[in-house]
Formats: structure tokens, sequence, C-alpha cells
């Protein structure tokens, strides 16, 4: 018969941002190297709630959108097993002017995904997961509005799409499918981006929801 075995449960959250044109994921630092924000559960503490807390403890993003990604599980040297419940997180642009390390927390770093320095057990491929989620989630749902600051042109937004997809998207169809789904408003106001014409802003008609695509 076999006895019960012992978990060792955490949590991992993979934090993305769009920055410099490029996808990138926030790193902190510790003794042993870098790694993914997360940590242990305390307690009968509630998954996500766990997430949240590692979040805001660790990054100060708490207020960025949370989603449960996957949960891996692996034998342990002593016979127990390590489960990890892995999260991504979606930073938005206007969320970033805030600088997290400024009040103390440990050091952090963001990276390129494409370009992750060497991370702690599996959590490069927690990361390369959670963009492929992420990928995905923009044929179904408007997912790419959590990363977009509060009023954004659609160019803005077709660059977010196109960074996450690393793929060119034709400007007339991208246009055309976001203005049906009906998820985004007209502010009635313009801005001027770099040499060009002034450009109409939008914004979320749901800030902070994720609607599908039926």
């Amino acid at each position: 018969m076999i006895g019960p075995v012992a978990l060792n449960l955490s949590i991992e959250v993979v934090p993305f941002a769009i920055r410099a044109e490029r996808l990138e994921v926030l790193l902190t630092r510790r003794p042993t190297g870098w790694r993914l924000p997360g940590g242990p559960l305390e307690g009968v503490e509630n998954l996500d709630a766990a997430a949240r807390r590692h979040l805001t403890d660790q990054t100060g993003f708490g207020g960025a959108y949370l989603e449960q990604l996957y949960t891996f599980g692996r034998p342990e040297a002593a016979g127990g097993l390590a489960v990890t419940v892995a999260y991504y997180a979606l930073v938005s642009c206007g969320a970033l002017a805030v600088d997290p390390a400024a009040d103390g927390r440990a050091r952090m770093e963001w990276s390129s995904l494409a370009a992750l320095p060497d991370l702690l057990q599996d959590h490069a491929g927690i990361a390369a997961l959670a963009h492929r989620r992420l990928a995905s989630k923009l044929a179904y749902s408007t997912i790419a509005l959590q990363l977009m600051p509060e009023r954004f042109t659609l160019t803005e937004l077709q660059a977010v799409n196109e960074t996450i997809l690393g793929e060119i998207l034709d400007k007339r169809n991208f246009r055309k499918r976001i203005l049906a789904l009906d998820c985004i408003e007209a502010t009635g106001e313009t801005a001027r981006r770099g040499g060009h014409r002034p450009a109409q802003l939008y914004r979320a008609k749901r800030p902070g929801q994720v609607d599908f695509i039926k």
C-alpha cells in the first residue's frame, strides 16, 4: 500500500508588459539567481489570493490582470512532490510609470522574453507557456486591452498584438475586426504620435474585463 505523498506547493507568476516595442517579463533577483515572482502559500490561503499577494509584495503591480495558467508537478529528491501553480499577469503601459523598486523591494529587472537570463528550475518553460497562452487568446478574446494604457490609438493596439504574435497584421482587417467586437469606444480626443497626423484615441468599454469572442 502506498502512503501519502508530501506536497511542496508553490505559486509562480509571469508578469508581462510591452516595453520598447518588446514583450518583456519582470524577474526578481534572489540569492540563488533570477526567478519569476512567487513563493509558497500561507496556511489555507486561496490560490488566486496567494498569486496576487506575491505579485503585489514582490513587484508592486498587484492591480495587474491575473490569470491561472497551468499546474506543474515534479518528484523531489527526498521523495515528495513539488507542485507549482503558475499564473501570468498583464501590466498595462499606464502602470509602468510606477517604480516598484522605490520602496525597497527585492532587486527586479525587466527582460525580453526572447533573451531571458538563466532562471531557476523550469521558470523559463513557464514563461514560454504563458506566452503561447497569451498569443492564442488574442484570436478569441479581448485580452490585449489589458496591456494598453487608458487611452490609445488603433495603431498602438495593433502594434501590441503584433508584438505578442511576432508577425505583421493587415491594418484594414485588424481595424474592422476590433471595431466589430464593440469592446472599445472613441474618446472624442486625438493625439499626434511622432510626425504623423493626429489619430483618434480610444478606450476600453469594460476596463479590467476580458471578453470572449463567440
